[in-house]
């Protein structure tokens, strides 16, 4: 791992043009908009709209920008609710890392797993997603300007990308607010750019942010904390290869490693806690495995990885995707057929 800023060579060289396209709502119906900004967004998140909202004139526009492999998007829009779920994920390939500077409004909450099933995040300015993973989130009226990373990025700072899901930032520490000045300039100066211009300041804000993340997570900037994040992806390796085994346990990671319970607790702490991580883990396989062997019955998948019965593998599932698995496999099967 390295431990200081993210280098950003792991993307492709820089693009010689910007490819730039705007979309807004103002041309349709008002009490269309909101289905039109649905159908705008919804290779990537779905919009979930109430009869309220449905019923009341919306207001919505985006800039994109894309310059060699980096995405950079402007967004102006009203109170909505946003939904990536499991299902949806398994149907897609939008598998990067997403990362939200707002420079006005914000979130109110976002739901990332069942262990936290709603966290306030009211005073978030900056809030990273992993679109391999599920959430919802209700966004405020807001200005917000999006960065798609791609995974390698991320890897630099974080062993297991995946930890930065649902994460945020107020704004406060200078670091971050430097993030937010160099975002809203970047906003102001994008579109006069040359294409050499637009790839650095894009990939600068990439640097800022996850260098931001890395250092709220103390996975980045000292040996320490090198060594911190060392163990940490370490021990998640560990817990990934032993998903099937009944033993798993907090126990028996602390036996596997030995060193103290409090050290364990403190490195999966914004997880939940080591038994919830091993709890999301064996239900995200599940569903994986509910998609890839849609012939294996739905108790063989639960005794395959340590559920104790099928009712315990179905209400668990349940609780964290608000539905069954074999619900969760038709849906699947509905949107795969398409």
């Amino acid at each position: 791992m390295n431990s200081g800023v993210p280098s950003f060579d792991v993307l492709a060289s820089p693009a010689r043009d910007i490819a730039h396209s705007r979309f807004s709502v103002a041309a349709q119906a008002p009490l269309r908009r909101l289905l039109a900004w649905r159908d705008r967004v919804g290779h990537i998140v779905d919009v979930l709209p109430s009869r309220a909202a449905l019923e009341t004139p919306f207001q919505a526009s985006i800039d994109r920008f894309q310059v060699g492999e980096l995405v950079f998007t402007d967004c102006r829009s009203d109170l909505m609710v946003l939904d990536r779920s499991l299902a949806r994920i398994s149907t897609d390939r939008v598998r990067d890392f997403v990362f939200h500077v707002f420079l006005e409004g914000g979130v109110d909450n976002i739901a990332v797993r069942a262990a936290s099933r709603e966290s306030n995040a009211a005073c978030a300015r900056i809030l990273a997603l992993d679109m391999n993973q599920p959430f919802r989130m209700q966004r405020q009226a807001c200005r917000v300007i999006t960065f798609f990373v791609p995974g390698a990025l991320v890897q630099e700072v974080f062993p297991d990308p995946e930890a930065i899901h649902g994460r945020w930032l107020d704004g406060s520490l200078p670091l971050e607010r430097l993030i937010v000045e160099h975002v809203a300039a970047l906003s102001k100066t994008i579109a006069d750019m040359q294409a050499s211009e637009a790839d650095d300041a894009i990939r600068a804000a990439g640097r800022l942010l996850v260098a931001a993340f890395g250092r709220q997570a103390r996975l980045s900037g000292d040996t320490r904390a090198a060594a911190r994040a060392a163990t940490f992806g370490q021990i998640r390796r560990y817990i990934q290869a032993h998903l099937s085994e009944d033993e798993l346990s907090p126990e028996s990671v602390l036996a596997a490693f030995e060193f103290p319970r409090p050290t364990l607790y403190r490195l999966f702490q914004h997880e939940g806690g080591v038994n919830a991580y091993i709890r999301h883990q064996r239900l995200r396989r599940a569903a994986d495995d509910l998609i890839r062997h849609p012939h294996l019955a739905v108790v063989e998948i639960a005794y395959g990885l340590g559920f104790k019965s099928a009712s315990d593998f179905t209400r668990a599932f349940r609780r964290t995707y608000d539905m069954t698995p074999l619900d969760f496999r038709a849906l699947v099967s509905r949107k795969l057929a398409r």
